[in-house]
């Protein structure tokens, strides 16, 4: 039977689509649907049928189309990640410091004014779990977490979802491996512990302008650092460029 003289049933090929969209078999796929002209043979339904259906699932949400590309389960991306994986390629470590500078004190400004009993001992465990890490990358998690929390605890989802993207932006790995080296003596180690201390005792201690201050010196502490550390590297990629 060709795809011209097969059933015009809407409603069943809606029924066997979310049956193929709740059976996972398309995530081997990317996600993606087979073609129309395949599921209307698989389906024994009319090509008609099947876009009526489709358009039904797109409407819910539960896919989305790309043109020349096919058909996608799922919510239709926003293309945010992309965006945001951008921003790596075209900004640098100050800029970020200088964006941390003007948000991340209001956060913790707020966090001393909204922060939960037990939100504030988990800034305390992550506090003690970024000095006792000895390893970079368990101290970048911890110090993470910690200031992740910090914007949560803040209560308010817009400045959440600006944190995130600062936070997406500053895991690019390379710019990981020079803040360990601005972060990587015993002295710049005891400070941050003592500056991050400070920060979550002025939280606990419902101190919002002390909070502010606090989170504004650690970050201080740590793009001076990172002026320190580039500065060093640009002069010695200068040194060994030198004629002999």
């Amino acid at each position: 039977m060709t795809t011209s003289n097969l059933p015009e049933n809407s409603t069943y090929a809606l029924e066997r689509l979310r049956g193929l969209l709740n059976s996972g078999e398309l995530e081997a796929d990317g996600n993606r649907l087979p073609t129309e002209r395949a599921l209307s043979e698989l389906f024994g339904v009319s090509r008609r049928a099947l876009r009526r259906a489709l358009e039904v699932l797109e409407a819910e949400g539960r896919i989305w189309r790309k043109q020349g590309s096919g058909t996608y389960a799922g919510a239709r991306p926003d293309g945010w990640s992309e965006h945001v994986n951008s921003l790596v390629a075209g900004t640098d470590l100050m800029e970020i410091m200088e964006v941390r500078l003007r948000i991340e004190p209001q956060l913790a400004q707020l966090a001393a004014i909204r922060a939960k009993t037990d939100e504030v001992e988990r800034m305390h465990e992550l506090t003690k779990k970024i000095y006792e890490s000895d390893d970079a990358d368990g101290r970048e998690l911890w110090d993470g977490a910690l200031h992740r929390l910090i914007a949560q605890s803040a209560g308010n989802q817009f400045f959440l979802t600006i944190f995130d993207v600062i936070n997406h932006v500053r895991q690019d790995e390379a710019w990981q491996t020079i803040r360990e080296l601005a972060r990587s003596s015993n002295r710049t180690r005891e400070r941050t512990y003592v500056q991050h201390r400070a920060i979550v005792d002025a939280i606990a201690a419902r101190d919002p302008m002390g909070a502010a201050e606090a989170m504004r010196q650690h970050l201080l502490l740590l793009q001076e650092s990172l002026v320190r550390v580039t500065s060093f590297d640009a002069h010695s990629k200068e040194g060994l460029n030198e004629p002999a």
